[in-house]
């Protein structure tokens, strides 16, 4: 059985794992009970049919996939006392590779999240990406990061 801190490792790398091959439902699912914020949005989306949407309208998947794997490192993850609540801080870089676009990070920057213990195990309560390097997005999302 796996200890608090390695189910929301578990979940921060779910996430990379079903984006990379373009599961946006799944993805949506791990934000079914969640707000979802960031350095370029100044609103917050909360709730999986909020999340598929903007998933949907903002990836690109190629054959099915954004042709993309997202690396999180440097996971550091905190349990409140309690046990119910839990946050972490980590990095992400997503690399790409299409056959116009030889291997390269297109992205970077890091996750600030927030957990919740539900009956069914830990779930994702808050996410921020706060991006701070941007390269070549072109044929990752259909929109424009400021700096792209």
């Amino acid at each position: 059985m796996a200890t608090d801190r390695e189910a929301v490792t578990d979940l921060i790398h779910l996430y990379a794992e079903r984006l990379d091959l373009g599961d946006l439902e799944g993805v949506a699912n791990l934000f079914a009970h969640a707000t979802l914020r960031s350095n370029h949005r100044e609103d917050g989306l909360r709730g999986r049919d909020a999340m598929l949407a903007l998933y949907r309208s903002t990836v690109q998947l190629h054959d099915g996939t954004p042709s993309t794997k997202h690396v999180t490192t440097n996971v550091i993850v905190e349990i409140d006392d309690d046990g119910a609540r839990a946050s972490a801080r980590s990095y992400f870089t997503v690399l790409q590779a299409r056959p116009d676009l030889p291997l390269q990070p297109i992205i970077a920057g890091r996750y600030h999240d927030r957990f919740a213990k539900a009956a069914s195990g830990w779930q994702f309560a808050d996410r921020l990406i706060l991006v701070d390097l941007v390269g070549d997005l072109r044929r990752h999302l259909k929109m424009v990061l400021p700096g792209s």
